[in-house]
C-alpha cells in the first residue's frame, strides 16, 4: 500500500520514461473505471489531496480528475504491483467517469443503462435527497425530517429497521419489501445528514472483504 513518501520512492517511474499506467478501480463494487497516467508529482498529489491526480500526456501538466466536470474520484487506497511499474487505485467516483457520460471507459452505454435499472437508482435517490436538503423552498417530507434534526431522522431510521424485522419474522414478502424500502430511504436520508452517502457503506464492506481475504478467513 502507498501511504507515504517512503512508498512513493519504491515505484519505478524509470521503466516507462516517468509515468506509470494507473489503473482505477471503484472501491465499492470493484469496476474498473479508467486508466490514466502518473508520474511521481502526480502520485504525490494524489496521496496529499486525497484525489486522484494523473499527469496529462495531452495537456503535458497535472491534471485533477473532475476538475472540470466536478466528477473527481476520492482516493481510497494506492497498491503497488509486483513489479513496482504499476499502480492500482480504488476510489470513490463522484458521478460519471468517461467523458461519454458512462460510469466507466470500459462500458457502453447499454451497459450502463441495464446497470442503472437495478441498483443505480439508489444513486438518483441520493441526488433527490441531496437536492432537497439544499433546496430552501423545499416542503417535502424530506425537507421536514431533515429540518427536525439527526436525532429525529436516527429514530426513523429504528423504527423502520424494527419494521422490517417484523415483517422478516412474520414472512411477508411483500411487507418485507415494503419496509426494506422504507428503512433504505430513512437510512440514506441519515447519511446524507452527517455527509455520508451509501458509497462510503460499501466501500467500508468492501474492505472488510479484502481484510478477510488477506487473513485466509
Amino acid at each position: 500500500m502507498i501511504r507515504n513518501d517512503q512508498d512513493l520512492a519504491r515505484i519505478d517511474f524509470a521503466k516507462g520514461d516517468g509515468l506509470v499506467p494507473v489503473i482505477v478501480q471503484d472501491a465499492a463494487s470493484a469496476r474498473v473505471l479508467m486508466l490514466g497516467y502518473m508520474n511521481s508529482s502526480a502520485a504525490a498529489e494524489t496521496l496529499r489531496r486525497g484525489r486522484v491526480v494523473f499527469w496529462s500526456r495531452s495537456k503535458n501538466r497535472l491534471w485533477e480528475k473532475g476538475e472540470t466536470s466536478g466528477h473527481s474520484l476520492k482516493l481510497v487506497s494506492m497498491t503497488l504491483d509486483c513489479d513496482a511499474d504499476t499502480l492500482l487505485i480504488r476510489a470513490t467516483p463522484a458521478g460519471p467517469v468517461c467523458h461519454r457520460g458512462t460510469t466507466t471507459c470500459f462500458d457502453d452505454v447499454a451497459d450502463d443503462a441495464v446497470a442503472a435499472e437495478t441498483l443505480g437508482f439508489l444513486d438518483e435517490l441520493e441526488a433527490i435527497i441531496t437536492h432537497r436538503m439544499t433546496s430552501a423552498t423545499d416542503t417535502s417530507y424530506t425537507a421536514k425530517l431533515l429540518a427536525a434534526g439527526p436525532r429525529r431522522v436516527a429514530q426513523k431510521v429504528g423504527e423502520e429497521g424494527v419494521e422490517v424485522a417484523l415483517a422478516g419474522a412474520a414472512g411477508d414478502v411483500e411487507e418485507l419489501v415494503s419496509e426494506s424500502a422504507d428503512l433504505l430511504y430513512h437510512l440514506i436520508v441519515m447519511l446524507k445528514s452527517r455527509d455520508l452517502s451509501l458509497r462510503d457503506v460499501t466501500a467500508e464492506l468492501r474492505r472488510r472483504h479484502d481484510d478477510a481475504v488477506a487473513r485466509g478467513a
